[in-house]
């Protein structure tokens, strides 16, 4: 665990990813709060599906210590912002504490999700969809 010239423990960052979001995760042992561009967590993200994937890697390992957790998000919507902090609050905990890691690479949180939106090609109105065709 990094700490500072005097012995204090220090916050550990990580970056998570998902489509174009980016989120910069800080994580400091000791006083228990989560917030998200300077906000609560419950006021950035009002979905509670998104707020339930955020705090995913904390219900599937329970004897952790607590947190002080804030985030710094941008890019994308609000569900891959979700995924992001997920995957870097994962991140985080594994330079934490590395013995986190098989656990949390088994429900796939270390993993960064490839998928990417596809790009408009010309001629066509999206990526695949082409203008509607008419016989006159």
């Amino acid at each position: 665990m990094p700490k500072t010239k005097t012995g204090e423990t220090k916050y550990i960052e990580a970056i998570g990813r998902r489509k174009t979001a980016v989120a910069r995760v800080r994580i400091t042992p000791g006083a228990s709060a989560f917030s998200v561009n300077e906000k609560p967590l419950e006021s950035y993200f009002q979905i509670p599906e998104h707020r339930v994937t955020c705090q995913e890697v904390f219900q599937k390992i329970s004897d952790l210590p607590k947190f002080a957790i804030t985030v710094m998000v941008s890019g994308a919507g609000l569900s891959s912002q979700a995924e992001a902090v997920r995957h870097g609050l994962a991140r985080a905990l594994v330079e934490w504490n590395p013995e986190l890691r098989p656990m949390l690479g088994k429900f796939g949180y270390l993993k960064r999700d490839p998928r990417m939106r596809e790009r408009k090609k010309f001629g066509l109105r999206r990526a695949r969809r082409a203008p509607q065709w008419s016989k006159r």
